[in-house]
């Protein structure tokens, strides 16, 4: 986990997150690196919510212990994290890995008509920084679709096919729609929504 700089964990979500529950605890909440983990132990009774905004808290604080606070404004964050979910959405049985298809990704000033590119002929995937204060399963929608480029051009049924094995499409899409309202076009200021839940916002209506 440690061997990329800034690669350490700051979402609830991510795999290398160990959430511990125990029916002995009944207010403290403890996390510690255990080798390449983070383990989180928490009281059982608490709601999902209490129990996420905890988890949150001490994964940020412990990334400021270590010295990268800033864990998901890095690159080495994005390539983690492409890795993690190519290999858990996009990778089949006995299939070349889809992450041996990408030669780099990287955090992007914010583009004006898009959220994310893909060169596929280079290997090349750029986010747009914007993303960086959008909910963690919006920015994982981004880098699963992307992904999914360097495997199939174009939106074709195929495409959507393998991105669809991703939960959250839908949830995904009303998001951006709304959360770029806030902001003049896709480049401008939208409010930071990084601590958001996929329940926190309503699929798009279809009327």
């Amino acid at each position: 986990m440690h061997s990329e700089p800034g690669a350490f964990p700051t979402d609830p979500d991510d795999p290398s997150v160990d959430i511990v529950r125990s029916s002995r605890r009944k207010r403290t909440v403890s996390a510690r690196v255990e080798g390449d983990r983070v383990v989180v132990r928490v009281p059982a009774g608490l709601s999902r919510a209490e129990e996420r905004g905890h988890v949150t808290n001490m994964l940020a604080s412990l990334a400021r212990k270590h010295g990268r606070s800033n864990t998901r404004g890095s690159d080495a964050y994005l390539r983690r994290r492409a890795r993690e979910l190519a290999e858990k959405w996009l990778d089949t049985p006995r299939g070349k890995p889809v992450i041996d298809d990408l030669r780099s990704i990287t955090w992007v000033a914010p583009m004006r008509t898009r959220w994310a590119s893909c060169t596929p002929a280079t290997g090349t995937i750029r986010v747009s920084s914007s993303l960086q204060r959008a909910p963690g399963y919006v920015l994982d929608y981004i880098l699963v679709h992307e992904l999914a480029h360097l495997r199939t051009h174009g939106h074709t049924a195929e495409f959507w096919r393998r991105v669809g094995a991703f939960p959250h499409v839908e949830r995904a899409h009303g998001f951006l729609q709304a959360w770029s309202l806030f902001a003049d076009d896709v480049a401008g200021t939208a409010p930071d929504m990084s601590g958001a839940e996929p329940e926190d916002w309503s699929e798009p209506d279809d009327h």
